[in-house]
């Protein structure tokens, strides 16, 4: 892992030296540059030669979602977003990852010194894990994955629930796996952890664009045909209930290995159960998913891991791999057809 060098954008002089002051004392984070607009950024970008931008979404002149528009178009690199947890701002959240976007942050409002260090903290990480992750073009992407879903054939339901986890660089691959899901899809459940705001943004956009039913996780929800259930709350737990048809169950329990909602969690509830299942590990970072996706796999379930090559952040289905737990891998622009063929009677 190299080190980051780190560029930040934004047009406050204040928040430019916070946010300089917290990713300096990070770790492997070294920040080369500051700039107030987009035009200053662009002569540092050129000089500096910095590895990832934490860009701030409201700017004077050019926007920072026109900027990001405009980097992905000519030189992508990996762009940390910098936006507050407004309706509008998570709704422009989900513009900039359509864009390119390797994550987005909530940026503190009215907080102490104190409050926006201890909430940032873990901005030098996600920063380090973005100067090391894979830029892919998105949009060629996106074109190509809109033109599989309209060819896709009739889908027939062999009985498989789903089960799926992502963190950093989640909402991406999301997008693209399930932008091929049928109306009738799967019975799925996954864990996401990202910003609820900006999920339940995501939950919404899915909800009007898609064919299937998209809903944040909720206790005793049916897993039944043509319904996605997405779990990101930080608080609760999402398991596994056996039933007539099963359940999901949300639990307030202590995190898991750090990690609340747990996939390893979700996954060991179904391993137990015994129920035929499908297992996917995506982008993300840390190894929540890996323990068990491997419990799936020997429990006779399918299992699969996203290609880390294929992953905007490829640390999780790494270790998914590393850890025995992938029945197959598989990269970004085949995972949705692998999925759909897991569960199809065809």
């Amino acid at each position: 892992m190299h080190e980051a060098k780190v560029l930040v954008v934004d047009d406050s002089a204040a928040m430019r030296a916070l946010f300089s002051d917290v990713l300096d004392q990070a770790k492997n984070v070294r920040v080369v540059g500051a700039a107030a607009n987009a035009d200053d950024a662009r002569r540092q970008i050129a000089e500096l030669k910095p590895n990832v931008l934490t860009l701030d979404v409201e700017m004077p002149g050019m926007s920072g979602i026109e900027f990001l528009a405009e980097i992905m178009g000519s030189a992508p690199m990996p762009v940390v977003m910098l936006s507050s947890l407004t309706q509008a701002g998570t709704e422009t959240s989900l513009k900039a990852y359509d864009l390119g976007a390797v994550e987005c942050f909530p940026k503190p409002l009215k907080a102490t010194p104190e409050q926006f260090a201890k909430t940032v903290g873990k901005l030098g990480k996600i920063v380090l894990a973005a100067a090391n992750s894979n830029v892919r073009d998105r949009q060629a992407h996106h074109a190509r994955r809109t033109a599989e879903a309209a060819a896709a054939p009739a889908f027939a339901w062999n009985g498989h629930i789903v089960a799926m986890s992502a963190s950093l660089g989640g909402i991406d691959a999301l997008s693209a796996v399930l932008a091929a899901y049928p109306a009738n899809c799967p019975p799925t459940v996954i864990v996401l952890n990202a910003e609820p705001v900006v999920v339940e943004a995501f939950v919404g956009r899915l909800g009007q664009e898609a064919g299937f039913s998209a809903r944040l996780a909720k206790d005793g929800a049916q897993l039944t045909q043509g319904i996605v259930h997405i779990a990101s709350d930080p608080a609760r737990h999402v398991v596994f209930e056996v039933g007539q048809p099963p359940r999901l169950r949300l639990l307030d329990r202590e995190p898991v290995e750090g990690a609340r909602p747990s996939a390893n969690l979700l996954y060991g509830t179904m391993a137990r159960a015994g129920v035929p299942a499908l297992g996917v590990v995506l982008t993300g970072m840390g190894e929540d998913g890996a323990k068990g996706l491997k419990l799936l796999r020997d429990s006779g379930s399918d299992t699969i891991a996203q290609d880390p090559a294929s992953a905007t952040f490829g640390e999780t289905p790494a270790a998914a791999i590393a850890a025995g737990g992938a029945g197959q891998v598989v990269g970004l622009d085949r995972l949705a057809a692998a999925v759909l063929a897991a569960c199809s009677m065809s």
